[in-house]
């Protein structure tokens, strides 16, 4: 299956973390929506995401190595779609990571937070994804 997926992440306590080239960034405790796409294969992804043993390749590998994956949802498209996405969770008002998981792209972030894990659902059923577990 190819498109858009939503890793929902909590973090249990305040946390700093070394993110690979964006360095160390403080975590808030809370959720944390991480926007990604995979055009060859979501589940396979998802699956790596879930690995706690793995190469670390992406800024997300860093965070999961801290926080726990709480829920996924996706989106299957032949399109990617993370972008725009990660664009309606700033016009939202979500607080965000400066140019997490956005290396490759020109948004400002693709991992946004919320005090409420109930904010980054309806969010993401907003944008028409579906919650795996």
């Amino acid at each position: 299956m190819k498109g858009s997926y939503l890793l929902l992440i909590e973090m249990v306590n305040d946390k700093k973390i070394m993110i690979g080239s964006l360095g160390k960034i403080e975590f808030k405790r809370g959720y944390y929506a991480y926007i990604g796409s995979a055009m060859n294969s979501i589940e396979k992804r998802i699956e790596r995401h879930l690995k706690k043993e793995k190469k670390m390749r992406w800024h997300i590998d860093y965070l999961l190595q801290e926080g726990e994956i709480k829920s996924i949802f996706y989106k299957e498209s032949n399109e990617k779609e993370e972008c725009r996405i990660a664009a309606s969770f700033l016009n939202a008002g979500f607080s965000y990571i400066k140019k997490f998981g956005a290396s490759d792209c020109n948004c400002k972030s693709h991992l946004f937070y919320s005090e409420k894990e109930n904010k980054i659902c309806c969010m993401a059923k907003k944008m028409g994804m579906l919650k795996i577990n």
